[in-house]
């Protein structure tokens, strides 16, 4: 019966209440509204316009002559496709695990309180500063055998140092991986530094007076505690690896030839240079299948912990 009651009473509230009041409910809904419109069509309405331009026969234009999945069937067969595609398992591969393994041992750094941390955390943050076509470029230039390492240690007296990975095939993937390591560790680093300090300190303590050595504590203390971020982590830098396009561009090109080419680059020639839309598309829905194999098991991992929680 109260509660009845309560609903009645919550009912004729809401129906008195001022037009002023009902505008101060649905100014924050109005200003929102125009963004989240453009972003569903302009994301998520993209997307599925790729998915439909993967099932045709687009080439120059797009047009709706389906074939089905006879693009992701050429796809399968193309080999700068598997290239492409092995380039990204050996680039994302490093770059991930340099990236936290790095990261984690500049965060424990700086976590010992030591002098000039603030200047030390500048430094190792800045390039992430930078956009990935300033790397490249900077990258190019210090890796060009005639100009930069190579050409430096040379003048030094050193005439039979070689360094030429850039225009190496075999090799010039790998430049990329000094290069994007270069940029993402410092931004792992704050990750990782901002989970240590997050720790309280009297599970160290604790530690400590059992007798545990420093190494032993963040191995078998510290590190465990830092699942989370390790996974955030994880899912950031693949994200990063997958999606990689500016890099390639301003450091190799794809090349020499398409020896360093990537899923992101070879979506973009196929789709913009070389007039094959539907391929593209499909190379592009392959990339976002990788992306959601990240994202999901994330999401499932971040629910689930706030559901047992």
């Amino acid at each position: 019966m109260s509660t009845s009651l309560s609903r009645g009473r919550t009912a004729r509230a809401s129906a008195q209440r001022s037009p002023l009041g009902l505008l101060t409910d649905w100014i924050p809904r109005l200003v929102l509204a125009p963004s989240i419109a453009v972003s569903l069509f302009f994301v998520y309405g993209f997307m599925i316009w790729t998915f439909v331009l993967s099932l045709t026969n687009s080439r120059m234009l797009p047009s709706y002559d389906f074939v089905g999945f006879a693009q992701y069937a050429q796809l399968m067969v193309n080999d700068r496709w598997w290239v492409a595609a092995t380039n990204l398992m050996v680039f994302g591969g490093l770059f991930v695990a340099i990236c936290l393994a790095l990261g984690a041992g500049l965060a424990i750094l700086l976590d010992q309180r030591i002098r000039q941390e603030g200047s030390l955390r500048t430094i190792y943050l800045y390039p992430m500063a930078l956009s990935f076509i300033v790397t490249g470029v900077v990258w190019k230039w210090l890796l060009n055998p005639s100009l930069g390492l190579q050409a430096m240690v040379r003048g030094w007296g050193f005439e039979n140092f070689t360094f030429d990975w850039l225009v190496n095939p075999d090799m010039a993937v790998y430049t990329l991986v000094i290069a994007a390591v270069w940029q993402a560790s410092g931004f792992v680093m704050a990750l990782f530094l901002a989970g240590l300090r997050g720790i309280d300190d009297s599970i160290i303590k604790a530690a400590q007076l059992d007798g545990a050595s420093l190494p032993r504590i963040y191995a078998r203390v510290v590190m465990p505690c830092l699942r989370p971020v390790v996974f955030s982590a994880v899912m950031i830098l693949s994200h990063i690896a997958i999606k990689s396009f500016d890099l390639v561009v301003a450091l190799t090109g794809g090349g020499p030839g398409y020896s360093t080419d990537l899923p992101a680059t070879f979506m973009y020639t196929h789709a913009f240079t070389r007039a094959q839309i539907g391929l593209g598309s499909a190379s592009a829905m392959l990339m976002l299948g990788g992306v959601l194999a990240i994202l999901i098991p994330y999401l499932y991992s971040e629910l689930r912990s706030r559901r047992h929680g």
